[in-house]
């Protein structure tokens, strides 16, 4: 892996000398939207799963955006473990001589897999209809990747300086595969991303309710991720002669039970704060609800109530939910091995392991085995000790940047803390120690979430509007401070 990645970084440096003339005869410049759209195009019709796609492909594109704005060749680079799995690294150039640690932006290329026969568009092809753009990465994240990229070439292309570098890594793997590239990055290439803090736009955003804004929010804490195999096993047979030796069968039996009962409601600083701002902005009804699971004890009718809503139901608990199921080798004979996954968000203060023993408390099934299953797809009896980060202290330059720029785009809009009930490539960030905030400017309707889905969307407003405020943003977070 070393030796590709040297070798990578060489073709890094000699497209230095190629294209050295490139970045000083730039591309006559876009307007910022149209050049945000035609990126944002561009990116979704790259396949970047980890079947069949190619994140390098994604990152070299971005890469010659970057350099079309006039980005120097030297700033920019694709390096990564495999010559499907590159990570874009550019630097945006500060003040001289400053003093101030970099600020980092994450944002991973690859996307879900999506199959053609789900969708009613190809999940593949950049398409406008009714007010929205649909295709794989239009909610996760390829809406934000574009986003910086486009940020970048016009802060750039109006000679704006930082009062410090600002580097950005659009990378591999966050979503599935071996090769996490923030994690990669940080392994073989710290000095290339070492920074103050990260912003990352995974997470956070604009709740609206009808089209209206209800909260701008961020990411002040996030679930913790895990994957576990159930694995039944029989002697198989002829199918005229059944017996109670299914695995398919306890399969079956073990994840109605994990439908069945869902994990404990739980609270922490972030969740409470959350459930209090958004209280204030509910129907009557269901603002009773969230004030009657903050008291002690919580209303089990109010959480009972409140579950029904997939965005509270994963706010208040652990979630795990069946996502792969298999079995069986023959229509005419009975199985002789049944298997599924369960993936699990796991509360804060939990961890894999504490999760895998009460999965398998739960099953109460000898015949049954529950393994954890690493990112990189290999199995093992025992998962990891270690729970869920604590959220970082909240740094007082982000938080009056976000706060003055959605007061300019989103007057009268609350900011609030969220702990994001999924997990980002935050976690490899503050795992090192580097305070890592998520953030987003993208609007998304409550009950339209299609993230990981099919047909997933986003509205052309919202793009535009993701658009003008990372570009605030940016240059609010950072400017000289008077």
């Amino acid at each position: 892996m070393k030796h590709l990645a040297s070798r990578l970084i060489s073709v890094a440096g000699i497209l230095t000398l190629i294209l050295g003339s490139v970045a000083s005869h730039a591309a006559p410049a876009k307007d910022n939207r149209s050049l945000a759209h035609d990126v944002f195009k561009q990116l979704i019709e790259i396949n970047t799963t980890d079947s069949v796609g190619n994140n390098t492909t994604a990152a070299r594109a971005m890469m010659q955006a970057l350099l079309d704005g006039g980005f120097p060749a030297a700033d920019l680079q694709v390096i990564g473990p495999t010559e499907r799995k590159g990570n874009l690294v550019a630097r945006y150039r500060g003040k001289t001589g400053s003093r101030l640690k970099p600020i980092l932006i994450i944002g991973h290329l690859d996307v879900v897999e999506a199959r053609r026969e789900d969708w009613t568009t190809d999940p593949f092809q950049f398409t406008e209809k009714d007010g929205f753009y649909y295709g794989r990465g239009t909610q996760d994240m390829k809406v934000n990747d574009a986003i910086i990229v486009a940020n970048f070439v016009r802060l750039h292309q109006e000679g704006y300086v930082p009062s410090r570098d600002i580097i950005l890594a659009l990378t591999s793997d966050e979503e599935t595969g071996p090769a996490n590239g923030v994690d990669w990055l940080l392994k073989n290439h710290r000095n290339l991303i070492d920074a103050e803090y990260v912003i990352n736009p995974d997470a956070g955003g604009v709740a609206t309710e009808h089209g209206k804004p209800l909260s701008v929010e961020f990411e002040a804490s996030e679930k913790l991720y895990a994957d576990y195999q159930l694995l039944a096993t029989g002697s198989g047979g002829h199918s005229s002669l059944p017996t109670t030796d299914n695995p398919i069968y306890h399969i079956a039996h073990a994840l109605v039970a994990l439908e069945q009962a869902p994990f404990p409601f739980e609270l922490n600083p972030v969740t409470r704060s959350y459930f209090e701002e958004i209280a204030k902005r509910s129907t009557p009804e269901v603002a009773a609800d969230l004030r009657s699971i903050l008291t002690n004890p919580p209303d089990s009718d109010a959480i009972r109530r409140l579950s029904t809503d997939p965005r509270y139901n994963s706010t208040m608990r652990t979630t795990c939910v069946a996502t792969l199921q298999s079995g069986g080798h023959a229509v005419n004979a009975l199985p002789q091995r049944g298997e599924a996954n369960v993936n699990c968000r796991i509360f804060p203060g939990h961890s894999q392991e504490e999760i895998r023993l009460e999965l398998i408390r739960r099953f109460n099934d000898p015949a049954l085995t529950v393994r954890y299953r690493s990112d990189s797809g290999e199995l093992a009896d025992h998962g990891s000790t270690r729970a869920a980060m604590a959220p970082p202290p909240l740094h007082p330059d982000v938080m009056r940047a976000l706060r003055n720029t959605a007061a300019t785009l989103w007057p009268g809009v609350p900011v609030i803390p969220e702990m994001e009930t999924g997990a980002s490539d935050s976690i490899y960030t503050m795992s090192e120690n580097i305070p890592s905030y998520g953030i987003s400017g993208i609007a998304v309707e409550r009950n339209d979430h299609r993230e990981h889905g099919r047909d997933e969307r986003v509205a052309v407003k919202s793009f535009y509007d993701g658009l003008e405020f990372y570009y605030q943003f940016l240059k609010a977070v950072s400017s000289e401070k008077k």
